[in-house]
């Protein structure tokens, strides 16, 4: 189990280098000086002056090759130094802090929907197949890839917060300000979980080993508890792992739609004004985000396969 999670550690560091590198080469790339895009917010004026420009270059180490520009940022944050927002005169750790505990709430309670109504749906329809439930659970699927998360999100703030006046419309005073905006963002997860859950089970259920279990006398709830479940649920695993990590940078369009402030809507206005400090730094959240829930995934499947186990003990 140690050598297992040694070396899954080990894959993430290039993995990490990875990302934080296309994301600076392309941060790099992208039209407009960032310093004086930066000088254009603060003075309020279309045309900032050169000296200006050239001192605020000096400072956020523009004017080096790209290089130098990318490994002074990467050992600054090794040392947990991501800089600072050159918009709000803040720590980029700072801004980061107060975002994510929003964008965390909101992925988490959003996961929370999917996990909690697809996957009995799921398991009922692919044991009950060609059933009520079963054609039921097709057609909300379908309907959920079909709408958009920012239409049903809009069609939730009229129906729960303007007709029924029982859910706040947007802001973020409490968790409460995150129940409809989880909702929008959950719908096509909660769609694809369902029709996987489903199809997971069924194609368990044609296994020899199923069949096997069935001629040793075992009852079918005990078949269904002991053996389907656990092997239909890994690819389920899988996918939601991924979904979940999604979720974080997936959330921009419903943080700005209810004016949520996230990690989505941070990276935004970061982009929007090309404050480097608070995009990278971004970046770098989620980059973590996704290998730790894959790595979570990874140890998961330790537990739920044996053959990872026996795999590893050879």
């Amino acid at each position: 189990m140690r050598t297992y999670i040694f070396i899954r550690l080990l894959q993430t560091i290039p993995v990490l280098l990875g990302i934080t590198f296309i994301a600076f080469i392309l941060m790099y790339l992208s039209p407009g000086d960032p310093a004086e895009i930066t000088l254009r917010a603060i003075m309020n004026t279309d045309k900032p002056p050169d000296e200006a420009v050239r001192e605020l270059q000096a400072e956020m180490n523009l004017d080096k090759p790209w290089y130098i520009q990318y490994t002074s940022w990467l050992s600054r944050a090794l040392s947990g130094d991501l800089g600072y927002s050159y918009q709000t005169r803040r720590s980029t750790v700072e801004e980061i802090s107060r975002a994510f505990p929003v964008t965390f709430l909101l992925s988490t309670i959003a996961m929370a929907f999917s996990c909690l109504i697809a996957i009995p749906i799921g398991i009922l329809a692919g044991i009950k197949q060609n059933g009520v439930i079963d054609h039921l659970s097709r057609g909300i699927s379908i309907l959920g890839l079909s709408i958009p998360d920012f239409f049903l999100g809009i069609i939730d703030i009229l129906f729960f917060s303007i007709y029924l006046h029982i859910l706040p419309v947007a802001g973020y005073k409490g968790p409460e300000y995150l129940i409809i905006p989880a909702f929008a963002l959950s719908a096509s997860l909660f769609a694809i979980t369902l029709r996987l859950m489903r199809t997971s089970m069924a194609e368990v259920l044609e296994e020899e080993y199923i069949r096997t279990a069935v001629a040793k006398g075992l009852s079918k709830p005990v078949i269904i508890r002991r053996h389907v479940i656990k092997n239909a649920i890994i690819p389920v695993i899988t996918y939601m792992g991924t979904q979940y990590g999604w979720l974080f940078g997936g959330a921009m369009i419903i943080e700005s739609l209810f004016a949520l402030p996230g990690l989505g809507r941070l990276f935004v206005d970061a982009a929007s004004t090309r404050d480097i400090m608070v995009m990278q730094g971004c970046v770098l959240v989620f980059a973590l985000i996704f290998v730790i829930i894959n790595l979570c995934i990874d140890f998961s499947y330790y537990f739920l396969d044996p053959r990872v186990r026996e795999d590893n003990a050879l």
